[in-house]
């Protein structure tokens, strides 16, 4: 399940039980049927937009509404589950886990790298510091200006992402790590 997936069911569950409505209110409301909305609402569905239409017409809420970063204060996500943002095979694999919302200035990225890839990122806007916790391997990492450093497992590292970075896998394993970008 992707992120936006995630927020969806999520979404619209909460929306659907602060109205009081049951799973066959909805779908009469709404014209979708009971058991697509119990597979959305599961997150085992991505919704056309035409139902989402057809969701928003008859709930009275807005796009924005189902498809914004939940509300809650804590939820687990896992990785596992999540559809790549990103994948190129035999290069790298990235996982959004945590998208940066209205309220938010933080994101969180998984992302794998395979033996001799290469994952090249464009710069993250202003004021922006990136952090990079390796969880497996060693990461080898080019910055603004060609300063290159090398990450090893266990390590943390933070820098300046404003500008574009290349992230290289130079060994004979994969690597995996966490970035966290966060706006200043």
């Amino acid at each position: 399940m992707d992120y936006l997936s995630h927020n969806i069911a999520i979404n619209l569950n909460r929306i659907r039980k602060a109205k009081g409505m049951s799973l066959d209110v909805v779908a009469e409301q709404t014209g979708v049927s009971k058991s697509m909305l119990a597979t959305i609402e599961k997150g085992h569905a991505n919704p056309s937009i035409g139902v989402l239409g057809k969701i928003m017409s008859g709930l009275r809420v807005e796009l924005t509404d189902l498809t914004q970063a939940p509300t809650q204060d804590a939820y687990l996500v896992n990785v596992d589950s999540l559809a790549p943002t990103k994948d190129v095979p035999g290069e790298y694999r990235v996982w959004t886990c945590f998208p940066i919302a209205d309220n938010r200035v933080v994101e969180i990225y998984r992302i794998d790298i395979a033996p001799g890839g290469t994952y090249w990122s464009g710069g993250h806007g202003e004021r922006t510091k990136e952090y990079v916790f390796l969880l497996h391997g060693e990461l080898s990492l080019e910055i603004a200006g060609g300063e290159r450093r090398t990450i090893k497992e266990g390590q943390a590292f933070r820098f300046s992402s404003e500008e574009e970075h290349i992230y290289r896998n130079l060994t004979h394993h994969p690597i995996s790590f966490t970035s966290f970008f966060v706006v200043c």
